[in-house]
């Protein structure tokens, strides 16, 4: 059933694509920043697996909404003080703006 949540898969391939960036924080940031940021991710999923398995989805998406906004600010300011590349930082917001559209459109059609 989870297999089926595309938006799911697309959070699970976010986070193995970004955590090579993240082993490359300073580190002092790698266990800070770089951390926040995985468990982050972590944490949108679980939201996403909560909202799959409930019958009163609404909650949870909101919440995995939430994350997904949080996680943005990571990202954000991991490039801000230069953890990640410009280049690496667009492909990460294209990524979280693709979940965003698809954690949208699953609450649009349950909310």
């Amino acid at each position: 059933m989870l297999d089926d949540l595309v938006i799911f898969q697309k959070t699970y391939d976010f986070l193995l694509w970004i955590n090579p960036a993240i082993n490359k924080f300073p580190k002092n940031q790698k266990f800070v920043l770089g951390q926040k940021t995985e468990l982050k991710i972590l944490e949108l999923m679980h939201s996403m697996i909560l909202a799959n398995s409930a019958s009163e989805k609404s909650e949870h998406m909101k919440q995995a909404s939430v994350e997904l906004d949080e996680l943005r600010v990571l990202i954000r300011l991991a490039k801000d003080l230069h953890y990640i590349s410009i280049k690496k930082y667009e492909a990460a917001a294209e990524k979280m703006n693709e979940i965003g559209r698809l954690l949208t459109g699953w609450m649009n059609r349950f909310i």
